[in-house]
């Protein structure tokens, strides 16, 4: 239904990128309207954490307060694990961003990053 890639800030850790990530795909839902939404992730911590009602007392806990924020607007939220190699679409739009200078939108057309991972 919609399709983003950008580039995101330098960050320290995998955790990191993939909460940060986790943040703007659903500043990104929002924005488009979406009020259901399915979030899958290949890292397990974070997938767990995400609506996780413990406060989470790391450097990346305000990240995560925000996204469980977000995530209560929504009508109904799924979050799922799934294995590394199940992800190679996000991973190829994840790759694909770090070329680029602006984001990139595609909505109701598929992206040519994700077309060409399958």
């Amino acid at each position: 239904m919609a399709g983003l890639s950008a580039r995101g800030p330098y960050v320290e850790s995998s955790e990191e990128a993939k909460v940060l990530t986790c943040q703007k795909a659903l500043e990104f839902a929002i924005d488009v309207g979406f009020m259901e939404l399915v979030v899958e992730g290949d890292n397990a911590i974070v997938m767990k954490s995400l609506l996780s009602p413990r406060v989470n007392r790391s450097r990346l806990g305000h990240i995560y307060e925000d996204v469980r924020t977000l995530a209560a607007g929504f009508r109904s939220l799924f979050v799922g694990c799934i294995k590394r190699s199940a992800n190679s679409i996000a991973r190829s739009l994840a790759c694909y961003a770090g070329q680029l200078d602006d984001e990139i939108v595609w909505l109701e057309e598929s992206p040519p990053p994700a077309l060409d991972a399958l």
